[in-house]
């Protein structure tokens, strides 16, 4: 073998341990390959397939004060750069004060038995089925007069994690979007709609064309409503956009610190606390079906919510919220130490469930007046204390009445809190996996229902299409 060649992932793993010099090491190998296709006008544009690797070593040394930690990272590490990135990594260590999340490095847990394997991979062939069908939404859509504008990307990333303590993981994560514009020819009419997906055989191009033609069709009558509160339903892809923003908030040191909405006045957390009437469950699990992720922790570097030394951590189902009760906030094993409370690790998967068995098309045939959503955009924070977030409307808001949807209006900006929207919800509707449109390039594993909100806070008039 040439001492350029590349080795492979399980190899560079094993090789990088066997030069620690450290305490302790962890060594993560990420091998990613990706494949997409882009459309415009009814064309396809570009498609293409990218390879690559990211190598990550973390060296913890020991010291009189506590346990330092370095981390390194680099991309297309061959064999002659182990050694170098392995000291980098271990100087960085040597050179930092001891790490305020420092713990014993996980073991324990039994080895991968494909460890050894080759990575998995994507490729252009994962189209297969989803090209042709494109191509004769191309055909319809020009025929009806609409032109289809978007995306589709496929990601599959192996994982092999590998630690000093023994542990020798694997994790195999495959992950697919698909957003699609339908504009008018004049481009004053825009729809969207968005497919999360694990390899693109249950995506239908034809039926997505069709659900934003008839968006389309609705946003011919043209109505102007000014700001103000209105009942307004949300679907499962907005719903996840504010949700995944109050997961990404709910750390359980911040909390009992004092510095969250999940903070309660006069110290502590707001553990045990309803939220809201309705018995709705917000939960992440690794196995569940169609948003499998990885049952282990893989932490490239440390933050609020993540550890570095809890790499390799079993990830269990987790209730964040059951039946309308504040039941778990997102700690490390140092977060949970300090805290007091139960250990929960971060979940790449989100899902919000009891709610009635009804879709959102028989929610708006049971509204008197009231608005109707298609997506988020541009949200952030404004108080980190009530979770207050503002954000705009895209891509289409519609007028309901008596069931039935009269036109399109104008965007708008808004003003809420996801904490508070729980607690206001009147009604939410059947549990459906949704791809965030906010959020779609961080975290794309969700299942949501639409919601009723009776007083939905339109903050300005937007003039965006």
């Amino acid at each position: 073998m040439s001492a350029r060649t590349k080795t492979t992932p399980h190899e560079t793993v094993e090789r990088a341990l066997e030069l620690s010099r450290a305490d302790g090491c962890v060594v993560i190998a990420d091998e990613h390959s990706t494949a997409n296709l882009r459309w415009a006008g009814n064309a396809l544009t570009t498609n293409g397939v990218t390879r690559g690797r990211t190598l990550t070593v973390i060296a913890t040394v020991n010291g009189r004060e506590g346990t330092a930690s370095g981390v390194v990272s680099r991309s297309a590490v061959t064999r002659d750069d182990l050694e170098p990135l392995v000291r980098a990594a271990e100087a960085a260590a040597r050179g930092a004060g001891p790490a305020e999340d420092a713990q014993p490095l996980v073991a324990g847990a039994p080895e991968a038995p494909d460890f050894t394997d080759a990575p998995a991979e994507t490729s252009s062939a994962v189209f297969a089925d989803f090209a042709p069908a494109l191509g004769e939404a191309f055909a319809r859509a020009r025929a009806g007069g609409r032109e289809l504008y978007g995306f589709a990307r496929h990601e599959m990333t192996s994982t092999y994690l590998g630690t000093s303590t023994g542990l020798r993981l694997r994790h195999d994560q495959p992950t697919g979007t698909l957003e699609l514009n339908a504009k008018s020819p004049d481009r004053s009419r825009s729809a969207w709609a968005g497919r999360a997906t694990r390899d693109f055989r249950d995506v239908d191009p034809a039926a997505l064309d069709a659900e934003l033609a008839v968006r389309l069709g609705w946003a011919e009558r043209r109505v102007e409503l000014p700001a103000g509160r209105y009942e307004t339903l949300l679907p499962p892809t907005a719903v996840a956009d504010l949700l995944i923003y109050q997961l990404w908030s709910a750390s359980g040191r911040d909390a009992a610190e004092g510095r969250t909405v999940f903070s309660r006045p006069g110290g502590g957390t707001r553990l045990g606390e309803r939220l809201g009437r309705l018995p709705l469950t917000l939960r992440s699990d690794p196995a569940e079906p169609g948003l499998e992720t990885a049952p282990f922790v893989v932490a490239h570097s440390s933050d609020g919510d993540r550890s570095v030394f809890d790499n390799g951590l079993p990830v269990p189902a987790t209730e964040w919220i059951r039946e309308g009760v504040l039941s778990r906030l997102t700690t490390t094993r140092h977060s949970a130490a300090l805290t007091g409370l139960p250990p929960a690790p971060a979940v790449d998967n989100l899902v919000l469930d009891g709610g009635a068995d009804r879709s959102l098309e028989e929610m708006v045939a049971a509204t008197g007046r009231g608005l109707l959503l298609t997506c988020l955009w541009y949200i952030r924070e404004v108080d980190p204390a009530t979770l207050l977030l503002t954000g705009l409307t895209r891509d289409g808001v519609y007028l309901v009445e008596d069931g039935e949807v009269v036109g399109e209006v104008n965007n708008f900006r808004f003003n809420e809190s996801p904490m508070d929207l729980l607690g206001r919800v009147t009604e939410a509707g059947r549990t459906e996996r949704t791809l965030p449109r906010e959020w779609g390039d961080w975290f794309t594993r969700a299942a949501m229902p639409p919601l009723r909100v009776p007083d939905f806070n339109m903050s300005s008039v937007s003039q965006g299409v």
